[in-house]
């Protein structure tokens, strides 16, 4: 709809988290299935080696604009397989060996 992307995707509510882990516990920064489901089907599934920058180098260029702390969130791009959801489906998605996260839309 050419709506841009901040007031497209940061509403009320709009970022859920599962637990957090400290990186020592945590799988490997470099590699690391992820995906997402839409009602138990594959919506979206990759690997965090596929990001543009790797997880280190967007900490390191990020730390030069913010003071960044443990707990900071980075919200980055996903994989291709983006789509719309609808009320009543649930995305659960995972970075393999963290905790999944499970959304119902309501």
């Amino acid at each position: 709809m050419g709506r841009p992307w901040e007031i497209g995707k940061a509403f009320d509510l709009s970022a859920p988290i599962a637990p957090l882990h400290k990186v020592a516990d945590a799988p490997s920064l470099e590699k690391a299935p992820i995906w997402l489901q839409v009602d138990g089907k594959d919506r979206q599934r990759s690997d965090i080696e596929h990001l543009i920058w790797d997880v280190k180098e967007t900490i390191s260029y990020l730390s030069g604009f913010f003071e960044l702390q443990p707990g900071d969130l980075i919200f980055t791009g996903t994989p291709e397989g983006v789509g719309a959801v609808v009320k009543g489906e649930t995305i659960t998605g995972n970075v393999e060996g963290l905790t999944p996260i499970a959304v119902k839309i309501v």
